[in-house]
């Protein structure tokens, strides 16, 4: 996975947004594809355009680290969805729930280049992770 701070990096290099956006689907092309028996009802992300499945790992501590997988089966979804899980994975749930993701892919100049469904299915996905350290930190 590429480290947030390489793409945040070499997201300001990046003058267009066919350059931004070809660097977000090389992102999609990197991310290690999800085994097809983990791409279930239960792990598939609502609200995606895209068809969009996040897995959730956590340790067993009172605030546990979270680590993510993450598929899409749409080239440029499937660059956003590596960068969400490079935002959050590896990451206490108590951190997770303060991160503030939107604002990092405006900083990156990436949400005003993605379509009302593609930024919606953005939301979708970082708001189920959100939900999911929310729900390991009152376990």
């Amino acid at each position: 996975m590429t480290p947030l701070a390489e793409i945040i990096d070499n997201c300001s290099y990046l003058d267009d947004w066919q350059d931004r956006m070809s660097y977000v689907i090389e992102l999609g092309r990197k991310l290690p594809e999800m085994p097809e028996e983990k791409r279930t009802a239960e792990s598939k992300v609502q609200g995606c355009a895209s068809q969009v499945w996040v897995v959730t790992h956590a340790d067993s501590a009172s605030d546990p680290i979270l680590t993510f997988e993450g598929e899409s089966d749409a080239h440029i979804v499937r660059g956003l969805v590596a960068i969400v899980l490079s935002i959050f994975s590896g990451k206490p749930a108590s951190d997770i729930l303060k991160i503030d993701a939107l604002d990092l892919f405006g900083r990156m100049g990436l949400i005003e280049y993605l379509t009302a469904q593609r930024a919606n299915g953005l939301r979708s996905m970082i708001k189920r992770i959100k939900d999911e350290a929310g729900r390991r930190l009152s376990a």
